[in-house]
């Protein structure tokens, strides 16, 4: 009894938890790519608009229209972040691969941390910014 006691609450503990959520503005911060440390970019920016399930990648420079460069869908399980790219404006060896990336959200910091397929260890910084 006391274990369907035990098991009840937690159930309804997790009911009630809210899900981690990217929806809104997110920029590129900075990476880790096989532990070469690389800066955002100064001449332009990327960004990324997340809804609850999939995202839209932007190149912003200045004097320019918005150019879209990759689109995909996200969602939790645990500690990972499963992101699946499903357009990228240039040749891709990801295209509609599920990577699975630990993630943290801390403050206003996203970090995406993983293997790609090709091998490549990368560590993302995304700063959100609305």
């Amino acid at each position: 009894m006391k274990n369907l006691a035990l098991i009840c609450i937690v159930l309804i503990i997790n009911c009630f938890q809210s899900r981690p959520s990217l929806k809104g503005t997110w920029e590129f911060a900075g990476g880790i790519y096989n532990g070469k440390k690389e800066g955002a970019p100064t001449d332009y920016k990327m960004q990324r608009h997340y809804t609850d399930l999939g995202y839209q990648a932007f190149v912003l420079e200045k004097g320019y229209k918005a150019q879209k460069y990759e689109t995909g869908t996200y969602f939790f399980k645990g500690d990972t972040c499963v992101d699946t790219e499903t357009f990228s404006s240039e040749e891709s060896k990801i295209l509609n691969i599920p990577i699975h990336y630990l993630y943290t959200l801390k403050n206003d910091t996203l970090t995406l941390k993983g293997t790609l397929p090709t091998g490549m260890r990368v560590e993302e910084y995304w700063k959100k910014v609305k």
